[in-house]
């Protein structure tokens, strides 16, 4: 199989699916044949590395159904069950991956819409799944989630909107989602940011989610031991950046006190250490520096 010239470091001979993974994308695109699908998802991991160059990308991270190996998933898809009218926002959306898969397992689809800066990803994931915004009508929203003109500053609410959400069709910001989102993943995204920009991140999130009991926020990400600016990775042209990362601790200590009054969310973590070939010498953490850490977590209302 050939591969794009110049792009032969994207590691093709990384790729490789799991059974419920080949399942997914079989099922998902329609070509059942293995060996067609990987020169389709190559192909397609090619072009989008041509948009960004995220390590999560080259990595094939795309493939991995992360969402429904998180420990809020099951959460998702009780809400999308039991509640009427439940909302479930992918933000950092990318290819969409997560977001078909959620809606694969069951979560309505009139309920989910997606957001990331990026359309191209969007337009890429209905390349990679085969499918066409008549074919796969979720909305998508292109935007900042900084930028107060996509998401006006608010506070978490405390009890539900008085107006019901309007369709989600007709939505160019997330402003008027204030208070009525159910359920948020948001994974491979707040490592991205310094510091204080992953708690204005948290803090436009949380003025997102329901107050209604059960309402959930989760997800994955780059964190670390002790939260620091610890961690450093390739950047765009092979350099390395410093990265922040935060502990358990202090991740906990940012939603359950400071992005919500203390006491009226649960957080969860769960901390991974991860080897990561993909990282020189001494880029990560432990003795050999390619050890990483990945956080999964949760915030629930109470």
């Amino acid at each position: 199989m050939s591969t794009t010239t110049g792009l032969d470091h994207l590691g093709a001979s990384s790729y490789s699916l799991d059974e419920e993974e080949s399942e997914f994308f079989k099922a998902e695109t329609g070509i059942h044949d293995d060996e067609e699908l990987r020169t389709h998802i190559v192909a397609v991991q090619e072009k989008a590395y041509k948009v960004h160059p995220y390590p999560c990308i080259r990595r094939f991270a795309f493939t991995k159904l992360k969402i429904a190996r998180l420990p809020g998933y099951e959460q998702l898809l009780k809400l999308g069950k039991e509640r009427r009218g439940a909302i479930f926002l992918d933000i950092g959306c990318c290819f969409g991956n997560d977001t078909r898969k959620a809606i694969y397992d069951g979560f309505p689809i009139e309920g989910v819409i997606a957001s990331d800066l990026r359309r191209e990803y969007w337009d890429i994931g209905h390349e990679l799944f085969k499918s066409t915004p008549t074919s796969f009508q979720v909305p998508f929203l292109q935007g900042d989630i900084f930028s107060p003109t996509f998401l006006s500053p608010s506070a978490p609410l405390t009890t539900p909107p008085s107006t019901s959400a309007p369709p989600l069709s007709t939505l160019t910001t997330l402003t008027p989602l204030h208070g009525h989102i159910s359920a948020i993943h948001a994974s491979s995204l707040f490592h991205l940011f310094p510091e204080s920009l992953q708690l204005k991140l948290a803090h436009a999130l949380g003025s997102l989610l329901s107050p209604l009991p059960g309402s959930i926020i989760f997800g994955s990400h780059g964190a670390a031991p002790i939260k620091g600016v610890r961690v450093r990775e390739p950047g765009e042209q092979g350099e390395y950046r410093e990265t922040f990362r935060h502990s358990p601790e202090s991740w906990k200590e940012l939603w359950d006190g400071e992005v919500f009054e203390k006491g009226i969310v649960e957080v969860f973590t769960e901390l991974r250490e991860i080897q990561r070939g993909d990282l020189g010498s001494g880029v990560g953490d432990g003795a050999n520096g390619r050890t990483a850490y990945w956080l999964l977590w949760w915030v629930k209302r109470l």
